[in-house]
């Protein structure tokens, strides 16, 4: 008895594709992916990679989160996440009307260290306890803002504009994500930061990155480069620009650029040198751990999963590294070693993204499209492996 629902990424490409009159193969042909790959993906038995995603994206003409079943209303309904959207969404929007006479702001110091909590809360993973306070904390830190116009205010809005943006990728509200960014964006502005400007540009080039917009994507990367320039010397300067090739490297692999992947990729160990661990800098966990850990991304990307493979098993996480990157560095290790029929190894390494941040791997797309694949690909399946199934299914 399987555990998942039947609606997973392979059902949906085969409805979408029945929806638009193609066959297997003429939907193959169209999107440019192996016949034999296509087949599998739409019978589940290989989850789908960002790039054959963003293929058939482009070839059916729909959202990236359409064929993903992003996000997904049933399971935040019952983990009672669904009814904190809105609030957020109604404190984004709110940007411009100037200060509150209801809201009475608490001090600079203190909405700092509050709007800090909320982006260690992100890397911790804890999605719930974040999105229930984020939105009224922007609220305050608005009227803050407005009332007492300097760059320390505007800088603390941006980085709650940036949390609201965390949140709602992560749950998979991807409207909500860009008007997050135009708020972030809007703040540093007024903030005159360029090193938030840099930031700004990363975020967005990975909202084009999950979209599967890798032209644009690699342009914003590159803007960002180009603004971040503009800062002066600092820590926070190189972690950026550090975070940017990062960035970039991912956006070259997906779009099958193997040699300026690379190229990003030294860039970032460069600067990493120099700037040491820094996961606190700006929240972006920059250093040689999140070097080597977009090795791992890279290599998948490239279709080397031998190689992806290799590169995680030789890598050590150190136990103090935001758990929430740390599960998804185990999710992507766990599809390429679903890919390369370790299915065993596949499982333990989803275990390890579950556990790492359970919350955030709930409604990770790739935990559950390598899940599913692997269900489909086990005869038997084993007592925890069904319950990881049931698990993704019930309330957190």
């Amino acid at each position: 008895m399987h555990s998942l629902t039947e609606d997973h990424t392979g059902a949906r490409i085969a409805r979408l594709r029945r929806e638009r009159g193609l066959t297997q193969r003429g939907m193959s042909d169209l999107a440019g992916i192996p016949y034999n790959t296509y087949i599998k993906i739409e019978q589940n038995r290989l989850a789908a990679t960002p790039y054959v995603v963003a293929q058939l994206s482009r070839a059916m003409r729909v959202e990236v989160s359409t064929i993903l079943g992003q996000p997904y209303k049933a399971d935040l309904r019952a983990d009672e996440l669904d009814v904190l959207i809105a609030p957020i969404r109604e404190a984004l929007d709110v940007y411009d009307l100037g200060a509150d006479p209801d809201i009475a702001p608490r001090s600079l110091p203190e909405l700092t260290a509050a709007a800090e909590s909320l982006c260690e809360g992100v890397r911790a993973g804890e999605i719930k306890k974040v999105a229930s306070s984020v939105a009224g904390l922007i609220e305050e830190a608005t009227t803050a803002a407005h009332t007492h116009s300097s760059s320390d205010n505007w800088l603390m809005l941006a980085s709650l504009y940036r949390t609201a943006y965390d949140v709602s990728t992560k749950l998979g509200y991807m409207d909500l994500a860009q008007l997050a960014l135009a708020r972030l964006d809007w703040a540093a502005q007024r903030a005159s930061s360029a090193v938030f400007g840099g930031a700004y540009h990363y975020f967005r080039a990975l909202a084009y990155l999950r979209e599967g917009k890798f032209k644009i994507g690699e342009r914003l990367v590159d803007l960002g480069l180009r603004t971040i320039v503009q800062a002066e010397a600092s820590r926070e300067r190189d972690v950026v620009t550090g975070q940017l090739h990062l960035g970039g490297s991912v956006m070259a692999g997906r779009a099958r650029n193997g040699e300026r992947a690379m190229g990003h990729l030294e860039e970032a160990e460069r600067l990493a040198v120099s700037t040491g661990e820094s996961p606190r800098v700006l929240w972006m966990a920059f250093g040689s751990t999140n070097v080597k850990v977009h090795r791992v991304s890279v290599l998948a990307e490239l279709n080397r999963y031998d190689k992806a493979v290799e590169a995680a098993a030789e890598l050590r996480i150190p136990k103090d590294w935001p758990k929430s990157r740390t599960s998804h560095h185990h999710a992507e290790v766990a599809r390429a070693q679903m890919w390369l029929g370790r299915l065993d190894d596949s499982f333990e390494s989803l275990v390890k993204a579950r556990k790492a941040a359970p919350q955030q791997a709930k409604y990770h797309a790739l935990v559950r499209d390598t899940y599913g694949s692997l269900e489909a690909a086990h005869r038997r399946l084993p007592g925890t492996f069904l319950s990881y199934g049931s698990w993704l299914n019930s309330a957190v």
